[in-house]
């Protein structure tokens, strides 16, 4: 919602013009990347994830490379009013890019199913976690990201997660997380 103060001519009683104020206008939807070598770090984005959804906003968390649980976008989890959660419907997790025809269908009909929901606007904070393995072992293409990303509605907050993080999104995020294991001696 944006708010609007209509200033009337005081000799007419005649609306003149619409003044925004600067502090009210609507905030465009940002993209962050969470990244690391290891794949340890994903309870950091879902704390972000379940403290929005217990503000009241609408958060979809969808695990690309994540199965096991017989789930797929025909069986959402629904943590709390407003957390949805999917995972890619197949009976193990993906580690590599060597998967069967039917996996490949599977993780295609998540992220077209993902796509869909994004354009509809109906989540304000979509979290697409590994979806850059996915683009780095070759089974969701890098343009169809991209075009994800500057059809989305405005309102949209996207985060990727995920190793191997590819240029075009590190480029584009308004934040870059970068998780590092530093040993002290």
């Amino acid at each position: 919602m944006v708010s609007q103060l209509t200033i009337s001519d005081a000799g007419s009683g005649q609306s003149s013009s619409v003044v925004r104020h600067p502090l009210l206008q609507t905030v465009a939807g940002t993209v962050q990347v969470f990244t690391a070598a290891h794949r340890s770090f994903f309870t950091n984005v879902m704390v972000q994830a379940l403290r929005a959804a217990g503000q009241g906003t609408s958060v979809l968390v969808v695990q690309f490379l994540k199965g096991g649980i017989d789930q797929g976008p025909e069986h959402p989890t629904q943590l709390g009013q407003n957390l949805d959660w999917l995972r890619v419907d197949l009976p193990r997790c993906i580690h590599g890019p060597n998967i069967s025809t039917a996996e490949q269908q599977a993780l295609r009909r998540l992220w077209q199913h993902t796509q869909t929901l994004i354009r509809q606007g109906r989540y304000t904070l979509v979290v697409l976690d590994e979806l850059s393995l996915g683009m780095a072992y070759g089974l969701i293409p890098e343009p169809e990201v991209l075009d994800m990303l500057r059809q989305r509605p405005a309102h949209v907050d996207i985060i990727f997660t995920g190793p191997q993080m590819p240029k075009s999104l590190l480029t584009i995020a308004d934040q870059v997380t970068e998780f590092r294991r530093n040993f002290l001696p």
